[in-house]
């Protein structure tokens, strides 16, 4: 079953808690363990909790703590915003909304509410988090003050730009629609909208619309002189007590407010008898205006009364406050027990829950984004922590990674080089790593180089090598790492943000030694395009592989691709695609195409096929019709070493593609390399990468 549903709206007060109530009820009668998320909240001026989180914790008595129902105010997101920092939000969201994930067996997301600073940039966040969180999304949009044209060009708006995000939008709902009106806007949305998506209309729910006896209280600053206990009643028609008592009785209607000066004592009486008579209407409350309260007689009076309705205080004049009242923009509370029934009602009443629902049990996300890439790569290597081996310690690049790896706790970072050189240099880039987790090793002075010296000499001696030689080898930091994953006292090393990728990787083809069956080290890139990871490969290594090599590169790389969770469809990449280019270039990617397939006939291949063909559905099914890889692949394969360096750059560039890697496919045990260029996400990513190969992937 699909894990979770993304709410999302164009506007405030749209009506997005019916659908969240209405969904809820609909969810739990299929699943056990439900919970409820709000990525982003507004923070209630007196610091209260978020009401729409609380009313639906507790009146569905959800069991789940409230500090993990949100992952930042509205304010925090703003601040992050303006620092360059959007992405550290992002992360915290995805990183909560996994954590229920795990946990429950569906999580409702509810997006923001568009009050406020920072509401202009609001909707496009909206669609980036259900982006990131792989949901499925419902819109909803509020009729009310707009014209026909305006509602029907703001939901098409709002559904084309989910889609063009690769957002799979489920329905869309059109909230407070005059009922004359929804057989016209059914006919507009239709022109847009596909068969797959559904809409559908809710009228407007006077009840739902209309604020309790509680928020017009909390609005004007009133105070309660009695009637604590019905707060709850909903406000109905205004009926202002300036006129005499018998003339203003008959403006009385059911759930009326009465706004009337304090010093109004007939008004006041009059309207709690007429609302304890069945000859009358009930009211909802009395407001009295102008800071004035009845005389302690009639207040002793009142008192006495067997029912009350709220009686509140406010200061403003009896104009002001029926305006005020009339611009209340309600919400549901916690305690708002009947405007949540009704919810759920008018959700039953006009949308089919059970069909979305069972929707929803069908739902696949086709879409990697890399924020979510990156997240699951940082919760496969918590699984089995493994020991990463860093040679180049004195790097600044090299010491940020590290000190940022520690404090996620993702692996133990063991550091090579002299400890004073390498704490003096942590200090002055102001790292804050804790020495007594992060291990320092100086090679010379290791207790045991002596042995690893041996080992080596006994290694290469085939070779002419010579204790003396094997000393000298074992101070070289990429050897004596190299030696530490041979001896099983490290699991795995990257390298190569200083040195060469000959540097790096010769130890390892000295005595690490490829895996069986494999006869050259390979590499590929994770290239994280804004809405799906592709595997490029070979971009960093064999200069120009033939079909044999080309075709070993394709199946390491297929199998890379498979143990990071991208099912691999391999495009054996060339100049021209299918049978029509000839010359020897197209013809070995042709002939390695031919030996994967013999030796892994259930693997999805196409070759040779242009760039174009393999990612584009359109170009790809036009010259490849048919075929399981055209347009769809995963995994890309370059006929040579310039070809592929110099694309995987260019679309890094171009795109704004995070490129992760190159992970190197071949070793027996994982040592990665670095470029010279690398930035210190690269060396953060390429320790991940380390890690997890060390598990044994």
């Amino acid at each position: 079953m699909n894990k979770g549903l993304y709410i999302a709206t164009l506007e405030p007060n749209s009506g997005k808690s019916i659908l969240s109530l209405g969904l809820m009820h609909n969810i739990l009668g299929k699943a056990a363990k439900v919970a409820y998320f709000k990525p982003v909240i507004n923070l209630d001026k007196a610091g209260k909790n978020d009401n729409h989180i609380e009313s639906v914790l507790s009146f569905f008595n959800l069991d789940i703590p409230y500090s993990e129902t949100y992952a930042l105010t509205r304010d925090e997101i703003i601040q992050n915003r303006n620092a360059g920092k959007i992405g550290e939000s992002l992360d915290l969201i995805i990183k909560k909304y996994k954590a229920l994930e795990e946990v429950y067996d569906f999580v409702l997301v509810e997006g923001s509410d568009f009050t406020g600073e920072g509401s202009a940039f609001e909707f496009d966040w909206n669609v980036n988090i259900a982006k990131n969180l792989g949901l499925p999304t419902l819109i909803i949009s509020t009729g009310e003050g707009k014209s026909l044209k305006q509602f029907s060009n703001g939901l098409e708006m709002a559904y084309k730009t989910f889609k063009n995000e690769d957002v799979e939008v489920i329905a869309l709902v059109a909230n407070k629609i005059q009922s004359e009106n929804i057989s016209i806007l059914n006919e507009t949305i239709t022109e847009f909208l596909p068969e797959s998506v559904e809409f559908f209309t809710i009228p407007m729910v006077k009840s739902l619309a209309s604020p309790t006896m509680k928020e017009i209280k909390e609005n004007l600053n009133g105070e309660v002189l009695f009637g604590h206990e019905y707060l709850g009643n909903l406000s109905g028609k205004f009926a202002v007590g300036a006129m005499n008592l018998r003339n203003f009785l008959t403006h009385l209607e059911e759930g009326s407010v009465v706004i009337t000066p304090g010093d109004r004592a007939d008004i006041i009486l009059g309207s709690l008898q007429a609302h304890i008579s069945s000859n009358y209407p009930s009211i909802s409350g009395i407001i009295l205006t102008g800071g004035l309260v009845p005389e302690p007689t009639i207040l002793k009076l009142i008192d006495g009364l067997s029912t009350v309705v709220p009686l509140i205080s406010v200061n403003d004049g009896t104009f002001n406050t029926t305006h005020r009242i009339g611009n209340i923009k309600t919400n549901i509370y916690a305690d708002s027990e009947d405007k949540i029934l009704t919810s759920i009602e008018t959700f039953q009443k006009h949308i089919p829950g059970e069909g979305i629902v069972e929707r929803l049990t069908s739902f696949e996300n086709k879409v990697t984004t890399p924020r979510m890439f990156q997240y699951n790569l940082i919760q496969k290597a918590r699984t089995e922590k493994k020991r990463i081996v860093l040679p180049e310690a004195s790097d600044p690049r090299i010491l940020t990674a590290a000190a940022r790896l520690a404090v996620l706790d993702l692996v133990d970072i063991i550091l090579l080089g002299d400890p004073k050189v390498i704490k003096e240099k942590a200090n002055e880039l102001g790292l804050q790593i804790d020495f007594t987790k992060t291990q320092i090793i100086f090679p010379s002075e290791y207790e045991k180089f002596e042995d690893y010296v041996e080992t080596f000499y006994e290694l290469r001696k085939h070779k002419n090598v010579n204790m003396d030689m094997a000393r000298d080898m074992m101070n070289d930091v990429s050897y004596f790492g190299t030696m530490m994953i041979y001896k099983n006292d490290a699991d795995g090393m990257v390298s190569g943000a200083i040195h060469t990728t000959q540097h790096t990787i010769r130890p390892a083809l000295q005595f690490i030694k490829t895996k069986p069956g494999c006869s050259i080290v390979s590499s590929v890139f994770f290239m994280c395009l804004d809405d799906r990871v592709s595997v490029f490969g070979d971009c960093a290594i064999n200069p120009n592989p033939n079909a044999a090599q080309l075709a070993e590169i394709a199946i390491s790389s297929a199998h890379s691709a498979a143990a990071f969770g991208i099912e691999p469809r391999v495009a054996m990449l060339s100049y021209s695609s299918g049978t029509s280019g000839q010359g020897a270039d197209v013809d070995k990617v042709r002939e390695a195409t031919e030996i994967v397939k013999q030796k892994c006939p259930d693997l999805k291949i196409e070759g040779p096929i242009q760039y174009d063909a393999a990612v584009d559905l359109n170009v790809g099914q036009s010259k490849l019709p048919g075929s399981e890889v055209a347009g769809k692949a995963t995994v890309l394969i370059f006929p040579d070493l310039n070809t592929g360096n110099n694309t995987y750059k260019a679309v890094q560039r171009e795109t704004g593609a995070l490129a992760i890697g190159p992970m190197l496919q071949g070793l027996n045990k994982p040592v990665n390399d670095l470029s010279r260029g690398c930035t210190v996400d690269d060396v953060f990513n390429t320790v991940v990468l380390t890690a997890i190969q060390a598990q044994g992937i």
